[in-house]
């Protein structure tokens, strides 16, 4: 049934039960991605501020070269979300053949650069004591990238399709396990060797092989009816073209956010050791309630898609306002945790007391900018749905690079403010693309 079919306020309430239930076990998903980095950050916070650096260093190179491999595979959220909505399972299933040979692809060109990395992160970081083991952790986290990626094209597919049970099943078993294994390979527990901050890295990079063997084994009910024997077709280069296209979009307007914060950590890096810390402790709770709208623009992307397959405009409007509203209702929650309890949360994650005040001045920056966040992961989320990849990726370039860099630079360091200074550029940023994106909205599903 069409939302046009219900009185307006059923609509409203059907349609957000439906975001509700897909967002939650997404979110929650996300969420169990996020805690790798986040017990990796808090195994190595209570080792020394330089291993909690490196690390940091580590992630912020490593991911924001990946956010561009992950954008890629975001492009199966269209075409799988409105393959499953015409009832298509033979595109479908093209797409996801494609999806696994584009992660196979990506894992081999992400392992080169993470692997001979060294002399960019000394570029970038101009740290000697801190570089030698952020490029060793770098090389251990490409050990894991294959299945990093491939685990990404089965969530992606499965989120599309509305399934997200196995996704569920293969972050909880991995969390469990990377608990152990950090414990093993950082503290030295189990008998097994402590390797430090290193040890971080083979942590994530088994749990990521475990998670994608749970993950393939337990899709296969939810596939069984899609999925059918590659062909010599998924070689055919014609439509890798078309999703690298529209992917690359994709994983640059991803990027772009990224980079900035990615740059913010560097720009920590050079200010002090103790700034890049407490700016590392800041940013992990941050991307932690990230993954919420995060979620909700996965499952926005899903409704959105499989609304404008079956010829549902209306449809696709109504899941946009709600996912908007719930995403910017929840991310106001976190806001009122992160202004009412800075050091208590800071605290979680070292014991050092410099880094920890660092934090604490932060947090509250992070309060004010976490609705806008919010809301433009969500906009993204329904714009990727709808197939439109090319307006995202413009206004995240003038909001981020054009407006937000600058004004931080300005507020940090003409106008003396430091650290606080980078985030409120930050915030100017986010506030900026989230306005836009939102505006954009409204007139393009206005237009289909």
């Amino acid at each position: 049934m069409n939302a046009r079919d219900e009185t307006p306020r059923a609509a409203f309430v059907k349609e957000m039960r439906a975001i509700t239930s897909l967002a939650t076990p997404v979110a929650i998903a996300q969420l169990g991605m996020m805690a790798l980095g986040v017990v990796d950050t808090i195994m190595v916070g209570h080792l020394s501020e330089h291993a909690l650096a490196a690390v940091a260093l580590g992630n912020s190179y490593t991911f924001s070269l990946m956010i561009l491999g992950m954008g890629v595979l975001m492009v199966l959220d269209p075409l799988i979300a409105q393959a499953y909505g015409a009832g298509d399972s033979k595109r479908l299933s093209e797409a996801l053949h494609r999806g696994v040979v584009l992660a196979f692809l990506l894992s081999i060109v992400f392992g080169v650069v993470f692997w001979f990395g060294e002399p960019l992160l000394e570029v970038i970081a101009n740290s000697s004591t801190v570089v030698p083991t952020a490029h060793r952790y770098t090389q251990v986290i490409a050990f894991g990238l294959p299945a990093f990626f491939l685990f990404l094209a089965m969530k992606q597919t499965l989120q599309a399709m509305g399934s997200v049970r196995p996704v569920i099943y293969a972050v909880v078993i991995g969390n469990l396990a990377n608990v152990f294994l950090n414990l093993g390979f950082v503290h030295g527990e189990f008998g097994l060797p402590a390797l430090g901050a290193v040890g971080s890295g083979w942590a994530s990079s088994i749990c990521r092989w475990l998670m994608v063997g749970v993950i393939v084994a337990a899709a296969r009910p939810a596939l069984a009816s899609v999925w059918s024997r590659p062909t010599r077709a998924v070689l055919h280069p014609t439509p890798y073209g078309a999703m690298l296209t529209k992917g690359i979009q994709i994983g640059v307007q991803s990027a772009l956010e990224v980079w900035l914060f990615t740059a913010t950590s560097f720009l920590m890096l050079r200010i002090s050791v103790v700034a890049m810390g407490g700016h590392a402790v800041a940013m992990n709770l941050v991307s932690f309630s990230f993954m919420i709208p995060f979620g909700i623009g996965a499952a926005a992307s899903a409704r959105v898609g499989q609304a404008i397959g079956r010829g549902d405009t209306e449809g696709a409007r109504l899941s946009a306002k709600c996912s908007l509203l719930l995403g910017g209702s929840v991310m106001l929650v976190f806001s009122l945790v992160f202004f009412l309890f800075p050091a208590r949360l800071a605290g979680l994650y070292t014991n050092e007391p410099d880094v920890v005040a660092l934090a604490v001045t932060l947090l509250p920056i992070a309060a004010f900018f976490q609705v806008f966040d919010g809301t433009q992961a969500v906009a993204c989320g329904i714009l990727r749905g709808a197939g439109e990849t090319r307006t995202p990726m413009v206004i995240n370039l003038i909001g981020y690079w054009v407006l937000g860099l600058p004004a931080g630079l300005l507020v940090a360091f003409t106008f003396g403010l430091g650290p606080p200074g980078l985030w409120w550029g930050l915030t100017i940023g986010l506030a900026v693309c989230a306005v836009l994106l939102v505006r954009f909205i409204w007139r393009f599903l206005g237009r289909r």
